[in-house]
């Protein structure tokens, strides 16, 4: 997504050519395209948001929203977005693009060294999911690069790693490899565009870089959401994981940025084992489209677009955009044709009441088991069509986990909500609160009520 955008002023010519010839414009064509898109789109979730609610509850604007056919220049004054707030994230977008390549990059060398079992620092929280050197490290240095870009006045961050293992007197040794792991990556920054530090941070600026990611979020204000390694189960398994970054101002996601090192440039090979993965990925030549490559997809709230550039290799300068290219959701909307996404673990979530949903439903694929945050891209990517989440009873769902996905999957064309069609709530602090059931995210919306409506068809009958 090139940084300077056009401006809403220099589209304006273009979305009364789009008001005059048909209701479909093309998204990816001219500026007038997207932004009709985007604005119908909003329209069209807010339809699904009001039609789950009981119509005794609905009041008069909610029910005159569902029986008419607001034009695009009311959408576009509803809407709310000047041509400055549809601008005005570019220097924030570009860092954060920045921002997670680096942390990318630092991940694929903490991986391989897992992997090669040449480091055997892998911790367990109090719940017992695993925590490494890369989430200490990545969560430093996004960090860092943030509170130096930005202003550290003007960043506040909610991450979902803390200090305590490393302070602790028998963690020496951790401490140790997260700073070396932070420094080397710090010392890469030009290569990224960005600044690097004067000097090597001591272990006192790493532990404060990560501790400074104590914001607790809620409706007011900006701060960024960052899940350094989503998916750490993956992570230490070498297969699938994301490095997810979000931006949110006054309770509203407005810009995400999702890396994934290890995602496949071909979908199907999503399906192997990721042992196979690496076993090909050394057969084939280094020009060739190897599994490990990896990709950055990003998104802005408004601009009706995502976008999708390679990971860089090697010694290479990231050169804006990097070689970027627009990315859709599909445009499958028989459920027998679609692919569906789920959780790897069943530990938050429920594959047999998904199974169940899926059969009602008509879909007869096999589901894509897929660790963290890279099912969002795959269906932003238009890899698959669904992704279904229902959590097990007492789970809460964090924001960091949806956050960079939510917005990158709305701008690329498709729809989000929980399973009762209401927007996820991102302005109620770290956790989703008020999420009615489960998370379904669809690459239509037709697809998407067919689900909503299997879901209150199978609920009562379930264990969950």
């Amino acid at each position: 997504m090139p940084l300077n955008c056009l401006s809403l002023a220099s589209r304006v010519p273009h979305i009364l050519w789009g008001l005059k010839t048909t209701a479909t414009a093309r998204v990816g064509g001219g500026g007038g395209g997207v932004l009709f898109n985007f604005f119908n789109k909003t329209h069209q979730n807010n339809s699904l948001r009001i039609a789950s609610l009981p119509l005794n509850k609905r009041n008069d604007s909610q029910r005159f929203c569902l029986s008419s056919s607001s034009s695009v220049m009311d959408g576009i004054k509803d809407s709310g977005f000047s041509t400055q707030e549809i601008e005005k994230y570019s220097k924030e977008l570009d860092i954060a693009v920045r921002a997670v390549q680096m942390a990318c990059s630092l991940c694929q060398k903490v991986q391989e060294s897992l992997i090669s079992k040449t480091y055997s620092q892998v911790q367990a929280k109090d719940d017992n999911s695993p925590v490494t050197v890369a989430d200490w490290s990545v969560q430093a240095t996004v960090s860092w690069i943030l509170s130096e870009t930005l202003g550290s006045r003007n960043v506040a961050i909610v991450a979902e790693e803390d200090v305590q293992t490393l302070s602790k007197p028998d963690s020496a040794g951790l401490l140790e490899a997260v700073v070396q792991t932070v420094n080397d990556c710090l010392a890469e920054a030009p290569r990224f565009g960005l600044k690097a530090p004067g000097t090597s941070l001591g272990s006192s600026e790493v532990l404060e870089a990560i501790s400074r990611c104590n914001s607790t979020g809620g409706p007011n204000g900006r701060f960024w959401a960052l899940d350094p390694v989503d998916g750490t189960l993956g992570f230490v398994r070498g297969d699938q994981y994301a490095v997810a970054l979000a931006l949110i101002e006054d309770g509203e996601v407005v810009l995400g940025v999702l890396g994934c090192p290890n995602y496949p440039m071909r979908k199907e090979w999503l399906s192997y084992h990721h042992r196979y993965h690496r076993i090909i990925s050394k057969l084939t030549p280094p020009a060739s489209e190897s599994w490990d490559k990896g990709c950055v997809i990003y998104a802005r709230r408004g601009s009706g677009e995502a976008w999708m550039q390679p990971l860089i290799q090697g010694h290479k300068k990231l050169v804006w955009p990097n070689s970027a290219t627009p990315v859709r959701v599909s445009t499958i909307e028989n459920p027998a044709l679609a692919t569906f996404c789920e959780p790897v673990e069943k530990a938050n979530s429920s594959h047999s009441f998904t199974a169940g949903l899926a059969h009602s439903v008509g879909l007869r694929k096999q589901p894509l088991r897929v660790y963290s945050m890279v099912k969002y891209a795959a269906i932003a990517r238009g890899d698959a069509e669904i992704f279904m989440k229902f959590a097990r009873a007492g789970y809460k769902e964090k924001i960091w986990d949806h956050a960079a996905g939510v917005v990158i999957i709305q701008e690329a064309g498709g729809v989000v909500t929980d399973a009762g069609g209401c927007p996820l709530n991102f302005s109620k602090g770290m956790y989703l609160e008020g999420l009615d059931r489960g998370i379904i995210a669809c690459a239509g919306v037709k697809l998407h009520e067919k689900i909503i409506k299997a879901v209150d068809a199978s609920w009562n009958s379930s264990s969950l």
